[in-house]
């Protein structure tokens, strides 16, 4: 598998950032993280609009940047496309006009532009100027002309940032169908929770200019001690699943994740789709043998403690990593941690209070 791999040290007056990323060339790969964390930044250093003074990056078996042997392409040498937060299109072009700019660049086939265009669905839009355009409907045009530069990397700067949420909802399966049909890899600066785990494989998480956690989605989530960094909100599982059976009668819709099975409630998806799962830590409690039937809990999966945090610390809670086949976090009372005498390697069962977040990833 390509990979991309970079290390930077740039400095600013007011802000430094130390990043050392090596991710797979392939998907989405989210770089996440409250404002002012470096999200900007990191994606500048990675096209070549800001110039690290200490920086190295290599995509597949090219390198585009080597300070130390004074090697540097600029951006408009990079084979890349950007997708800034504002459209930035030329007011005196039409969508067309905006497209086949980018087609200028790299000497875009034809094909390529009706693939394009189809994907991102801009063919009734050609004739339209950008002021007569939606928000959405700017942005997906500024993809398709980032895409028709045939860009090697797609970086995206937070390109929903300035949408609502119902228009952001509309446009994601647009951002899902563009990389599942071309294949391309994108790289998506973002602080919506939402969109990660609507759309992302892998995760670069910043926080002061520094990298806390790099990997895949569901590793990141799990981390124990990741909260101090991003919130009790963010904390938990992030399980990939299928629909197995709509249960009319009660409303719920019974998912497989790995050799496991899971009741949610109604999601409106046909058999067969496939769906990710954010499991919160706070909804996930502990218990030592399995509960009676007289329980309203429908979900409970045995697990194996891998990880306890906090344990000898005076916190009022600690976080619990298990392995359910795959990672899953519980948060519980410190209390509850002495009173069931629990360990590391010691046998448990993860009972699931609520599956509050359920992703389409078609």
């Amino acid at each position: 598998m390509n990979r991309l791999t970079a290390k930077f040290d740039v400095s600013f007056p007011d802000f430094a950032l130390k990043a050392d990323i090596d991710i797979p060339l392939e998907g989405f790969t989210a770089v996440f993280g409250p404002s002012g964390c470096g999200k900007t930044t990191l994606l500048r250093c990675l096209s070549g609009l800001t110039r690290a003074d200490d920086g190295f990056m290599q995509v597949g078996d090219t390198v585009w940047q080597d300070e130390r042997r004074g090697l540097f392409l600029s951006a408009s040498e990079r084979p890349i496309g950007y997708v800034f937060q504002d459209a930035r299109l030329f007011a005196h072009l039409n969508v067309e006009g905006n497209l086949r700019y980018g087609m200028k660049r790299r000497s875009s086939k034809t094909d390529s532009y009706d693939q394009i265009i189809d994907i991102l669905d801009l063919r009734r839009l050609l004739q339209a100027r950008p002021r007569q355009l939606s928000g959405g409907e700017k942005q997906r045009v500024a993809v398709g002309r980032a895409l028709l530069t045939q860009p090697q990397l797609l970086l995206m700067d937070e390109p929903l940032a300035a949408l609502d949420a119902a228009r952001k909802q509309e446009i994601l399966p647009y951002f899902q169908r563009m990389q599942e049909t071309l294949n391309i890899p994108v790289i998506y600066v973002t602080h919506s929770l939402n969109e990660v785990l609507q759309l992302v494989d892998t995760m670069v998480m910043l926080d002061r200019g520094r990298i806390i956690a790099t990997g895949p989605i569901a590793e990141v989530f799990s981390s124990v001690g990741l909260k101090k960094h991003v919130g009790s909100a963010m904390v938990g599982a992030v399980l990939d699943a299928t629909v197995m059976e709509q249960d009319d009668e009660y409303k719920l819709t019974l998912l497989q994740t790995g050799e496991h099975t899971l009741y949610a409630p109604h999601q409106d998806a046909p058999v067969g789709s496939r769906l990710r799962i954010h499991i919160h830590a706070s909804d996930v409690f502990l218990t030592t043998s399995p509960l009676s039937e007289q329980t309203s809990v429908l979900n409970t999966l045995p697990a194996v403690i891998q990880e306890i945090s906090n344990a000898s610390a005076k916190e009022a809670t600690v976080d619990i990593k298990l392995d359910v086949g795959s990672p899953l976090l519980a948060t519980i009372t410190r209390k509850s941690l002495e009173l069931l005498k629990l360990s590391v390697g010691q046998k448990v069962y993860a009972n699931i209070k609520a599956l509050r977040t359920v992703y389409d990833i078609e």
